[in-house]
């Protein structure tokens, strides 16, 4: 079980870590910060864009990252389920399930992965179980509950992209 753990882990930890990066600093093919907060404004209607933007991409980067090594428990994971259940809900839900048409496929499929191990633990193949760390179950509550009404308040701020305020082309002068 402990392999199996790891494996999950580190495969699901680390891509959603790079997939953080991509959005914070452009690496590996990403856009960066400046285009991230653009695209969840203009494109899912996210706002303040600035703050959802950032948060989302620290939470993934950070929290997929905490699950690659096993550290600090749950909080990683929770991090990771988080960021997961927002973009499946705000950003693929409507096209259906599979990815090929930009649906959840991916999202739920992570979301799925980092719920399981942020109930299962993360094993003993991991920095927790090296250092001896087990935080209280408390703190694992209180990322949960974070996780959950950052997502609500990203939903009930939303607005809605078809509404967004286009821009006009500028009148040429002579």
């Amino acid at each position: 079980m402990d392999t199996g753990l790891l494996i999950v882990r580190v495969i699901v930890g680390a891509y959603i870590a790079a997939h953080g990066a991509q959005k914070l600093f452009g690496w590996w093919g990403g856009h960066g910060l400046k285009a991230t907060v653009a695209a969840m404004g203009g494109g899912l209607g996210l706002r303040p864009a600035w703050l959802w933007a950032t948060s989302l991409a620290v939470a993934e980067f950070a929290g997929g990252g905490l699950m690659v090594l096993g550290l600090f428990g749950s909080v990683g994971p929770i991090a990771v389920a988080g960021t997961m259940l927002g973009a499946t809900v705000l950003a693929h839900w409507g096209k259906g399930p599979w990815i090929a048409r930009g649906g959840y496929e991916l999202t739920v499929t992570n979301l799925a992965a980092a719920a399981a191990i942020a109930l299962t633990g993360v094993g003993h193949y991991s920095l927790d179980a090296a250092l001896g760390l087990q935080l209280p179950l408390a703190v694992s509550d209180v990322v949960a509950v974070l996780a959950l009404i950052g997502v609500v308040l990203s939903v009930v701020t939303r607005r809605d992209p078809q509404l967004q305020p286009q821009p006009q082309p500028q009148a040429q002068t002579a």
